[in-house]
């Protein structure tokens, strides 16, 4: 599974900016975002582990559904970008599939049903990592490292307390601040838990 950086590299800020730029019909804007979240197209293709030969198809109809997606997206309504443009994603690539593994509609088998509840769970998976960052990215400097040192590198606290010159107790006591801040911070959905 890809990280949340393969989704989009783009930052919160820089995408709300451009989403306003898209809405008075910037079509560099509209590129960008395109392009930012086109790793979600080719990640999805390689979920559906279509034929080799199918494979290139599929990724244009993601692409074109990735477009739509951008096209039709409603800024207003306070929704995920992410979210909206997987399932306009989906949607294209299952309907290709769907087309092209059959000449004549048939009803879909429950081995496919099975995987779009896994893509379900991956995206679901995808939206929480990218929480988590832009979460992580409100801490204050010192309790980002501590997390980051304790949490994601599996570090030792002591270890910690030694590299930044401080007692264990501080180490732990920032971990506490930082772990405080990030429930409030998902609790409210924003980011005005900042220091």
């Amino acid at each position: 599974m890809r990280d949340e950086k393969s989704v989009s590299s783009m930052d919160p800020a820089e995408e709300r900016m451009l989403w306003d730029l898209v809405g008075v019909g910037d079509d560099e804007s509209r590129e960008r975002i395109i392009m930012a979240y086109r790793p979600m197209v080719f990640w999805l293709a390689q979920k559906f582990r279509a034929p080799y030969n199918s494979y290139p198809d599929l990724v244009q109809e993601g692409m074109v559904g990735l477009i739509s997606a951008v096209d039709n997206f409603d800024v207003s309504r306070s929704n995920r970008f992410i979210t909206y443009a997987y399932y306009k994603v989906r949607g294209r690539m299952v309907n290709f599939l769907q087309r092209s593994e059959a000449k004549a509609p048939r009803p879909v088998e429950d081995e496919f049903l099975e995987r779009a509840d896994s893509f379900e769970a991956d995206i679901d998976k995808i939206e929480w990592q990218l929480a988590i960052k832009e979460g992580f990215e409100h801490l204050p400097r010192k309790e980002k490292e501590v997390i980051s040192s304790l949490v994601i590198e599996g570090r030792r606290a002591a270890e910690v307390a030694v590299e930044q010159g401080v007692g264990v107790s501080h180490v732990y006591r920032l971990q506490r601040k930082a772990i405080s801040r990030l429930r409030c911070w998902f609790a409210r959905g924003d980011a005005t838990s900042e220091a």
